[in-house]
């Protein structure tokens, strides 16, 4: 698989303008409509080199957007890894010493004896997200590809993403063995629980497009949570709907065990296996084969490879009612 070096097609705003929070927190901002509802979280930079969610979340403080009803949180995460972004080595400002979306468990954000910019990071945000009702986490992805909405493994969270509409393709999925996720976090992830999380994969990093897509996601979710109405949105952010939806349950990541891993061709995402057995990649010179008929392959990319990094997602569409 080769390592484009894609071109950078969208300018990264400066987001110093944000820093004084009105939550305490720097970068996170709150406002609260004083009339009952959700609270609703769009969240932008949980890496540092994915900027289409920074647009959007610039764009909004500067609209001055504001909620009709319930309350609105507009936040910028690992904001130290967003300073450090170089156009030379555009993917190595993705985190600080740790990746921030694999730090979202109690055990790892109590124990204080651990430390790193992360970590810290998310102590920091804790409790704004521990008050929030709906979570929309904005992504974009190494390769270029099809954009995606990420569910989690949990049936409230592909019924969440259906009834957002686009992108048209839900993944649904456990998460990495590394550490949780963002939208995994605590109720996130309590079938129990009414709260619910998206995590939305706009497209490759630096594309045009997925600026787009990031625009339209929010713009739906902002709807669909009811906290504004269509009237109260920056013109233009609304697109058509994909004609269909398909969901795809990832059944097993590829972990890399070493830095000895190599996929079979040159893959970026949604590729489709029809026979189970079929050699996708090479670890450790032993061959990956799709274990099942008809597997696709998720958000594969060796941009970030290291022992215990995911490489690739393993996954079957399902037949979920999407109409």
């Amino acid at each position: 698989m080769s390592l484009e070096a894609y071109p950078i097609e969208i300018e990264f705003p400066t987001i110093d303008r944000h820093a004084s929070g009105n939550t305490g927190i720097d970068y996170v901002h709150t406002f609260d409509s004083g009339v009952p509802g959700p609270h609703v979280m769009i969240n932008a930079l949980t890496h540092g080199n994915e900027v289409c969610g920074a647009i959007v979340v610039d764009a909004l403080l500067q609209f001055a957007l504001r909620p009709r009803r319930g309350r609105l949180t507009l936040s910028f995460a690992n904001v130290q890894a967003y300073a450090r972004f170089d156009p030379q080595h555009p993917d190595k400002s993705r985190y600080v010493d740790q990746d921030f979306n694999r730090v979202w468990t109690a055990a790892a954000l109590d124990d204080l004896s651990r430390r790193s910019a992360e970590l810290d990071r998310a102590r920091a945000m804790r409790p704004v997200v521990d008050t929030v009702d709906f979570l929309l986490d904005l992504h974009s992805m190494h390769e270029r590809s099809a954009p995606l909405i990420v569910s989690g493994p949990l049936d409230k969270g592909i019924e969440l993403a259906v009834k957002l509409g686009a992108p048209a393709t839900v993944i649904s999925d456990e998460g990495h063995p590394e550490g949780r996720r963002m939208r995994d976090y605590a109720s996130f992830s309590d079938a129990s629980s009414a709260k619910n999380a998206l995590l939305v994969e706009c497209g490759q990093h630096w594309e045009r497009r997925a600026v787009n897509v990031a625009k339209d996601c929010t713009a739906r979710f902002l709807l669909l949570s009811g906290v504004i109405d269509e009237a109260d949105l920056p013109p233009g952010w609304i697109e058509p709907l994909p004609q269909r939806m398909t969901v795809v349950r990832v059944t097993q990541p590829v972990v890399a065990k070493s830095m000895d891993f190599r996929f079979a061709g040159d893959y970026r995402g949604l590729e489709t296996f029809e026979k189970a057995g079929t050699v996708i990649g090479w670890s450790d010179g032993e061959p990956v084969v799709t274990p099942y008929d008809d597997c696709m392959l998720v958000m594969p990319s060796l941009r970030q490879l290291r022992p215990g990094v995911t490489v690739v997602r393993l996954g079957r569409i399902v037949n979920y009612p999407t109409a």
